[in-house]
């Protein structure tokens, strides 16, 4: 068993077979949790940038090989100098672009796809981490990413929600029914930090905005402060912002 681990760290027609396959396997298993919830960026894109990066370090490696064997005349003779982490270095400043055009900012001041953003930074990394047939570190690094991804999720939301922090945005008719919105929330014992009046391109008649506020404690619970909004005659709609 030793032999084979040794082999496969060795650059050799079946060693970068593994590699690339493993580059291959870390990027799908990324992107299957983000194909399932059809996020901006799915399988294939995670799968193959994972691949393209741990190309990027075995051509680096195969460049070191030539110079140490077949080129090292030239290289001696032209005194060159190589540095084999400015492959890898320049795959996390390409990623850098990629990674930004996943995130959107969206409708209501929210932002999406910094997740699935920063998923494409770790596939990439792990493929740069594959095509150097750092092992040790590349299949441990793939359970902890799907952890932080996939199992942490429900959790992270839970936390949200005993912060007891909301942010809503409301449709109403008018102007004057932000008075009557935010008594209502008041009544519940939540402390209002800020409300931010949407400007209604649509041409539709109706307003909106959004209201920022930490629920009480003792008063009110999550469910009971969307109801108390949500029955109010002026009110069109209501929809919770979650980041």
């Amino acid at each position: 068993m030793a032999a084979l681990w040794d082999y496969l760290k060795e650059f050799n027609f079946w060693s970068v077979l593994f590699r690339l396959v493993l580059a291959m396997a870390s990027g799908g298993i990324i992107g299957y949790g983000r194909e399932k919830k059809e996020r901006n960026a799915g399988l294939r894109t995670y799968m193959l940038i994972s691949i393209g990066a741990a190309l990027t370090v075995l051509i680096s490696e195969c460049e070191y090989e030539l110079l140490c064997s077949r080129w090292a005349y030239v290289a001696e003779l032209c005194e060159l100098k190589f540095d084999g982490t400015r492959y890898a270095a320049g795959v996390l400043a390409g990623i850098g672009f990629l990674a930004a055009g996943t995130i959107i900012a969206s409708a209501h001041q929210q932002v999406s796809g910094l997740t699935s953003a920063i998923g494409l930074f770790a596939a990439a990394v792990l493929g740069i981490a594959s095509g150097a047939a750092f092992y040790e570190c590349v299949i441990p690094a793939i359970v902890v990413v799907v952890f932080c991804m996939e199992v942490l999720q429900p959790f992270e939301i839970l936390f949200k929600r005993r912060l007891r922090n909301i942010t809503i945005t409301v449709k109403f008719n008018k102007e004057d029914d932000i008075r009557v919105i935010r008594k209502t929330i008041e009544r519940q014992g939540a402390t209002i930090f800020d409300i931010d009046i949407e400007e209604d391109e649509s041409g539709e008649d109706h307003m909106s905005a959004i209201f920022s506020m930490k629920m009480s404690k003792e008063k009110s619970s999550h469910s009971e402060m969307l109801s108390s909004i949500a029955e109010l005659p002026c009110v069109r709609s209501l929809h919770e912002l979650i980041s």
